[in-house]
């Protein structure tokens, strides 16, 4: 897998201070959940991919939209995103006041959790990623902190305060 403007060709998507787990949970609602558990099964045999957007408080990553975005490298054991799509997420996200808070990717056929390629690309993307497995249909969510993986909590809610969505937006 391959995010490439978050792992540094463009910092602008970088964190600027260390991530502090402390408890936190992923809060998505639950729409949101369905549409990439749908995605992830409408892309196989190769991995989906989508960057989630919202805010951040000192308890949880709440999102609040969801991108679904191409696989340009068309695998089915990694995934790229491409620069230009993720610049444009993040654009919409802070003329909304957003920012990106999770990456959601599928491993089609192997278990919800970070593959050592997974691994490699946390590093520099330092964002929760979920992972949902094709093979088991359990969703999961981790963060590398301080080289080492956690598993954070993944609460679906229902809600629909959300704005409709546009393009591949949701």
């Amino acid at each position: 897998m391959y995010c490439s403007p978050l792992d540094g060709l463009n910092n602008n998507y970088r964190r600027v201070r260390r991530i502090v787990i402390v408890n936190k949970s992923i809060i998505l609602s639950n729409s949101h959940k369905q549409e990439l558990v749908k995605y992830a099964e409408t892309e196989k045999p190769y991995e989906s991919c989508a960057i989630l957007v919202g805010n951040e408080s000192d308890k949880n990553w709440i999102v609040e939209k969801i991108f679904l975005t191409e696989n340009t490298a068309k695998s089915k054991v990694e995934f790229t995103i491409s620069p230009d799509e993720e610049f444009r997420v993040d654009q919409i996200a802070k003329e909304k006041n957003m920012e990106i808070v999770c990456i959601f990717h599928s491993h089609p056929e192997s278990e919800a959790h970070p593959s050592e390629t997974d691994k490699k690309f946390m590093r520099v993307n330092p964002f929760p990623w979920i992972i949902y497995s094709g093979k088991t249909n359990q969703m999961n969510c981790f963060i590398l902190e301080n080289e080492n993986m956690k598993q954070i909590q993944i609460t679906a809610v229902s809600y629909t305060h959300l704005t409709l969505p546009t393009n591949r937006e949701v």
